[in-house]
């Protein structure tokens, strides 16, 4: 029997060093990635601690960190063999809309609806020399005003100066074609270049207050500062957010928040010429003709199958008819609004874009009612609620960053991930997401970051309650002269492209408003109430 105790005590001991040994190996590594990343650590709830401490942290969130640091570098070597550099000495050198050729291949006097139009295009610099490499931001676009239709075209980069750009022809009459360069491959080079340079362009402003002291303060995703810092911290999926701490007061007395854009520019002048609005948006087809497109006898076209949840896409995704948005491989049915509606928790998250969608509810479902929920400003927590049908619609904020001039509360900020960890989830609840814009002026790992972070809480989600319904509505395009370094739609688009690859895998509905408000011609960041309401058609048809 005392035989029997020591061995056991012998292999208690021989464990307990094992595990000591692991367990330092493994913050070793660790504490090596961490480094090589320059990115604060810790794992300490929604903790407030100074710029010099080090925590020490669970062995599970280290390596969780670790497994998402690789997703995040996966993800941007993907988009970096998307834009590789393209140094240039002249403005010359780049890619001049005026100087490219586009050629229609096999053009006819008429085409018929259904048909593929294709163009050709050899991209040349400003003296006229042939590009031999793609690269460049190019927009397609088919119109005919007079119907109030128009359609995205899908662009080709064959990686050797040469696309070729596709038209489908959805509908007769007379169809204008539109290819417009954005930004020649230099400049979208050098704004990706430039993106995941700094922190910098936009500050935040911090106010703390308790009784009747009001202090302001530093605030940023990243501050370069020996002072006190206080962090605010996701322990779970290590997204923080800093403050200068203010001298007499706690951390936790942090109430609102504005930002404003800085000079800060990591372009240089040569770059920045690429830039002006004259050189934004340039239209390669200046001198096209309209085509004529008819039936052709073909007779109606068929209805296609009814729109539904977890139906695929082509691309172009639909076009814009009369108005009217009409999905490429389904139709949308006519859906009453509050019957649909009924007995359903729509949980509206992310920027102002999709609080458009509250706003929509509010205004077309007369029924609803404003809940008081004694929060104040434009980015409040919203709730309405009508009691017979038993319909709540809310919008929430996502978290930092969130650029505004005016000052908002962050008393009851949450990040996504964590109010969807906080839903049951059920047949009659419906969760739309969007979030891109403020993300924008900042280095494009955060970005990275937060959706995978979503990603993982809307898996968790749909493991305890499948028949939740879960929608990713895509960022849209904004205005063509906003500050492009900061707000650009090339930033747009590379986000754009990152949230769907990431969530491809997922049994969730995709709205892809970058498409819609492409057909629509809507160059606004908050589109027209008419694109907002086609969009929420698309989700009242997966609903009901």
């Amino acid at each position: 029997m005392k035989t029997n105790v020591i061995n056991h005590k012998s292999l208690l001991v021989l464990l307990f060093i094992g595990a000591f040994w692991i367990s330092f190996t493994v913050f070793q590594n660790s504490t090596k990635i961490w480094t090589a990343l320059e990115l604060p650590v810790s794992f300490q709830n929604w903790s407030f601690i100074k710029k010099s401490s080090h925590s020490k942290s669970p062995q599970c969130s280290l390596v969780s960190t670790a497994e998402m640091d690789l997703k995040i570098k996966q993800t941007m070597e993907k988009i970096n063999q998307l834009i590789p550099p393209r140094p240039f000495t002249h403005i010359n050198a780049t890619t001049s809309a005026t100087q490219s050729k586009a050629t229609i291949l096999n053009p006819q006097d008429s085409y018929c609806t259904g048909d593929q139009l294709h163009i050709l295009l050899e991209m040349k610099d400003h003296l006229g020399h042939r590009k031999e490499y793609g690269g460049d931001f190019l927009r397609a676009r088919m119109s005919s005003p007079a119907l109030k239709a128009g359609a995205s075209g899908k662009v080709t980069d064959f990686n050797n100066g040469t696309y070729l750009v596709s038209f489908t022809l959805f509908w007769e009459g007379q169809v204008s074609l539109s290819v417009l360069l954005i930004h020649p491959s230099e400049g979208a080079a050098a704004l990706w270049r430039a993106r995941n340079q700094g922190y910098d362009r936009v500050i935040f402003t911090g106010q703390f207050s308790s009784g009747n002291s009001k202090v302001n303060t530093d605030c940023a995703l990243v501050l370069n500062s020996s002072a006190e810092l206080c962090q605010y911290l996701d322990a779970q999926d290590q997204e923080a957010f800093y403050c200068l701490k203010p001298s007499r007061l706690p951390c936790a007395a942090l109430t609102h928040m504005h930002s404003k854009n800085t000079k800060a520019s990591y372009l240089s002048n040569q770059e920045q010429s690429l830039f002006v609005r004259s050189n934004v948006g340039v239209e390669i087809l200046k001198n096209f003709k309209m085509i004529s497109v008819s039936n052709c006898n073909k007779g109606t076209a068929p209805v296609g199958e009814k729109c539904k949840f977890g139906m695929t896409s082509a691309l172009p995704s639909g076009h814009v008819w009369k108005g009217m948005w009409k999905p490429a491989s389904c139709s949308l049915a006519p859906v009453e609004m509050k019957e649909c509606l009924r007995g359903k928790f729509i949980h509206l998250m992310g920027d102002s874009t999709i609080r458009q969608w509250m706003e929509y509810f509010q205004t077309n479902v007369h029924t609803l009612k404003s809940v008081d929920l004694h929060e104040s400003g434009k980015l409040r927590h919203q709730l309405a609620v009508d009691l017979e049908r038993n319909i709540n619609i809310q919008w929430q904020k996502h978290a930092y960053p969130l650029i505004g001039s005016l000052t908002y509360s962050v008393k009851e900020i949450e990040y996504i991930a964590r109010a969807i960890d906080r839903i049951g989830g059920d047949k009659n609840t419906v969760i739309v997401i969007s979030l891109g814009q403020h993300f924008r002026p900042f280095p494009i790992d955060i970005f990275i970051r937060r959706v995978l972070n979503i990603h993982s809480a809307v898996e968790r989600l749909l493991l305890r309650s499948p028949d939740t319904l879960v929608v990713i509505k895509t960022e849209n395009t904004r205005e063509m002269n906003s500050d492009v370094e900061r707000f650009g739609n090339f930033h747009g688009y590379i986000q754009y492209l990152t949230i769907k690859d990431i969530f491809q895998d997922l049994n969730v509905g995709i709205i892809d408003a970058w498409d819609i408000t492409i057909a629509y011609d809507t160059n606004e960041v908050h589109p027209p109430q008419h694109v907002v309401g086609n969009q929420i058609n698309i989700l009242l048809n997966y609903i009901c």
